[in-house]
């Protein structure tokens, strides 16, 4: 049997054991992905010395901190600085950044070109805002890392100029992920309007607090579930290019 799996902490909710077990399923393939919540990535050299793994997927808060215990980074996840995919193949386990791919097509989904985007913020600072910020690079569109410790801006000093300014608005953090449905970024909400597009990489609840607020004052809206297949099955490609 092949081995995959999820690593990240807590995995109370994720969806990719169910998604990548009834493709097997599908497929008729001999193979299993399991979760493998670490709380420390120190954990990841023991857990992959207990069971011989085939690929792997790294959610929050690994992706980042997986980067120093792999044994190669493909070029696009370095410059990105951060990895949700390893591949395991020849004693040697290589990093891949996939979010990208799906963050770009999904957005470009929203928006439909970026010159319909003056700017953005990006709300968050971790390994998912790190692959935003490279598609958003790669578009040309002008953007502010929005942080509550670290990047350009806190969100206390989001003014109503700099909203006026970026009319594209992207959460990367787990706030408003079930379980925590109550939870929303601080931004000033009531500046909103039909002008804005609000992406939000949370995908379960399907609207969050931050969507339900924007889709009130006539945002165009869309959530992370289409990100999520994108980058899923581009890692399922990754898993099954042949050996070199």
């Amino acid at each position: 049997m092949k081995n995959f799996g999820i690593i990240g902490y807590p995995l109370t909710h994720t969806f990719s054991p169910s998604y990548f077990n009834n493709k097997f399923k599908e497929k008729g393939l001999d193979a299993f992905y399991d979760k493998c919540p670490l709380e420390d990535i120190s954990e990841f050299c023991a857990l992959t010395e207990t069971k011989a793994f085939e690929g792997m997927n790294v959610t929050i808060p690994h992706k980042q901190s997986i980067i120093p215990f792999l044994d190669e980074i493909d070029l696009a996840a370095q410059k990105i600085g951060a990895v949700n995919t390893i591949k395991f193949i020849n004693g040697r386990s290589i990093g891949y950044n996939t979010d990208a791919y799906g963050f770009e097509i999904s957005l470009l989904d929203l928006i439909q070109s970026p010159e319909n985007i003056d700017g953005a913020l990006v709300l968050g600072a971790g390994g998912a805002a790190k692959a935003v910020c490279f598609v958003l690079g790669k578009l040309a569109i002008p953007y502010k890392l929005v942080s509550r410790s670290k990047g350009d801006v806190r969100y206390n000093e989001i003014d109503k100029d700099m909203m006026q300014h970026h009319h594209l608005i992207i959460n990367t953090t787990p706030l408003g992920m079930s379980p925590d449905v109550k939870s929303a970024p601080e931004i000033p909400y009531e500046w909103l309007n039909e002008k804005y597009f609000l992406y939000d990489l949370v995908y379960n609840p399907e609207k969050t607090i931050f969507l339900t607020e924007g889709l009130a004052r006539g945002c165009k809206i869309k959530n992370g579930y289409d990100m999520l297949i994108l980058q899923a099955e581009k890692a399922w490609d990754i898993w099954n290019q042949p050996e070199t």
